[in-house]
């Protein structure tokens, strides 16, 4: 069985990793909600009405740090400060989209974490043409007030390519 000093480093060492097991844990809900609000901005035909997409931003910029950088380069662009994401997060580039975040690589020190995700992501641009986007999103997590927040997130694309046979019978739950 062993001495008492065994026993209780066995059970510090078995806190440390329950307690990276729920930070880990904890990162990727943080991931499927920003997921989950992102898309919700859009409805069967369209971005929701002006009201609606700013209670959704609201919660979407809450996710983030004070001065997180929010960038996913060329056309959709980059914002710095929480203030800033909400702003982006009230005006949609597109007309729907539906995000996947795959394969997920996390790695937790003290209050800080880094995670390496795919996403797939298929979306129909405001002039209604439908496409697919994969690529690969490298995000920097901060633990602020015992609550994991996104500090950085930075998309590369690797394909934005059309989809010719389109989203006709797509069905978009309403939320």
């Amino acid at each position: 069985m062993g001495t008492p000093e065994d026993l209780e480093r066995r059970i510090e060492s078995l806190e440390r990793r329950v307690l990276r097991l729920e930070d880990t844990e904890s990162i990727r809900r943080l991931k499927a909600r920003y997921g989950e609000l992102a898309d919700a901005r859009y409805g069967r035909d369209g971005p929701r009405d002006r009201r609606h997409l700013e209670g959704l931003a609201r919660q979407l910029a809450a996710l983030f740090t004070e001065d997180a950088v929010w960038d996913a380069g060329g056309a959709l662009g980059r914002c710095e400060g929480r203030e800033a994401i909400y702003e982006r997060f009230c005006e949609p580039t597109l007309r729907a989209s539906w995000h996947y975040f795959v394969k997920p690589q996390i790695a937790v020190e003290g209050d800080r974490a880094w995670g390496r995700w795919d996403v797939l992501a298929p979306c129909t641009l405001e002039d209604g043409r439908p496409h697919w986007m994969a690529g690969v999103e490298d995000d920097e997590y901060h633990r602020v007030g015992g609550e994991w927040l996104h500090a950085s997130m930075k998309l590369e694309v690797v394909f934005f390519a059309p989809y010719d046979g389109g989203w006709k019978r797509m069905a978009i739950p309403e939320r």
